[in-house]
């Protein structure tokens, strides 16, 4: 049986439980119910990569009067996320209208790249510019990078210092062509294509629009590709 599905069953019976009691004023019985929620969604958005997850959950309000509740429902909120501080929400589908939240603290741990040294914003991450560590995913809103095929054809938006995790956030598209830069235009049609010199009057990176002035003076828009290109479609 899958980890996840060993969840699935443990938080059914979670919830089974919380049913039997009652009353949402059950807070252990609660809080176990959400804990195995959070730790499902949690493993699921890591990507099934190898992790560890631990879930902290928060204690229910004691002033709170609830009525007695027949069958209850885990659910995230609206813009909710189990990454780092969060929240979960426990509804009654039978024997009461109530909706109550409950604050969760996600902490997953896993292998991730780490660098060696300081690195530069603007620099293509190197083989020996990262070693493997295990670090906290959560401690980056994205997550971190865990593998090196994460680190092809990106360079780093910012600076690393050096034993700092490479965040996912850290990583932009290699820049195709810069503003004022050189570039070689090539304009498609049905059946023909045409090449001009032109400068760019905008930086972009592969696969983004940007406008050109061709030698001539005409400004067009076209879509950056490697190697200084500007792709115009007629």
């Amino acid at each position: 049986m899958t980890t996840l599905a060993v969840m699935n069953r443990l938080l059914l019976t979670s919830l089974f439980l919380l049913s039997l009691a009652g009353s949402a004023c059950a807070s252990p019985a609660l809080q176990e119910a959400v804990r195995m929620y959070a730790l499902r969604e949690a493993a699921t958005a890591a990507g099934g990569q190898q992790s560890r997850i631990d879930v902290v959950v928060g204690d229910l309000d004691p002033r709170l009067q609830l009525a007695p509740c027949a069958r209850t429902e885990v659910f995230l909120p609206a813009g909710a996320r189990f990454w780092g501080r969060s929240a979960a929400g426990v509804r009654c589908l039978e024997g009461a209208t109530w909706s109550i939240t409950l604050p969760v603290t996600v902490r997953v741990f896993g292998p991730a790249l780490v660098a060696t040294r300081p690195l530069a914003a603007g620099a293509a991450v190197q083989p020996d510019d990262v070693r493997t560590e295990e670090v906290e995913w959560t401690r980056e809103p994205q997550g971190v990078v865990a593998t090196a095929a994460q680190l092809d054809q990106r360079v780093l938006a910012r600076p690393i210092a050096s034993g700092q995790p490479i965040a996912l956030n850290a990583l932009r598209a290699p820049q195709a062509v810069g503003q004022g830069e050189p570039v070689r235009v090539i304009g498609r049609g049905n059946g023909f294509s045409v090449t001009a010199d032109g400068t760019a009057l905008a930086s972009a990176t592969a696969g983004q629009p940007v406008r050109v002035r061709t030698d001539s003076g005409k400004i067009l828009t076209g879509t950056a590709r490697p190697g200084r290109v500007v792709e115009v479609q007629f």
